[in-house]
């Protein structure tokens, strides 16, 4: 069983979601958002680092899955972006947990079967996957998407291993 935390990240809010691999499959454990509250960006990052230290401490995770950033057309927006990222990551070696990295095109092919899905049906899949009920940050369900795309990586990654034997 591997204990999985899946980031988000964003400047104003940044996404988790806790899942384990289970010999039945797996297993959701807890989603949500850290808020930061500052328009002070420098206390935005320590607020980011300070929320994923205290999730790690609070679900002790094994792994930590994060979503990479990707340049559109606001660079400024990007490089904060980079930053919350960087924030999160410090937060998760700080603990010296492994941490990989994804691709938004990578987490959405692996959930949905196509690298160009929007926000609401890579939603829906986590939903069912997870077998959740009710209403799910859209924030927390994309964290959620990163620590389940990691886990399919994981598990194929184990079967080809096993072949190569």
């Amino acid at each position: 069983m591997v204990r999985i935390l899946g980031i988000d990240p964003g400047s104003r809010i940044t996404g988790y979601g806790v899942v384990e691999t289970t010999p039945r499959g797996i297993k959701y454990l807890a989603s949500g958002c850290i808020r930061v509250q500052s328009d002070n960006f420098p206390e935005r990052l320590q607020q980011i680092f300070d929320g994923v230290s205290q999730i790690i401490e609070l679900y002790r995770p094994e792994q930590m899955a994060i979503e990479q950033v990707f340049m559109h057309k606001n660079a400024d927006s990007a490089l904060k972006l980079g930053q919350a990222r960087g924030a999160a990551i410090c937060a998760t070696m700080n603990r010296r947990l492994p941490v990989f990295e994804y691709a938004a095109r990578q987490v959405k092919q692996a959930l949905v079967g196509k690298g160009n899905a929007d926000k609401l049906q890579v939603q829906h899949m986590v939903k069912i996957l997870l077998n959740i009920q009710g209403e799910l940050q859209i924030d927390a369900s994309d964290a959620l998407a990163v620590g389940l795309c990691h886990s399919h990586y994981q598990e194929t990654a184990k079967r080809l291993q096993q072949v190569g034997s």
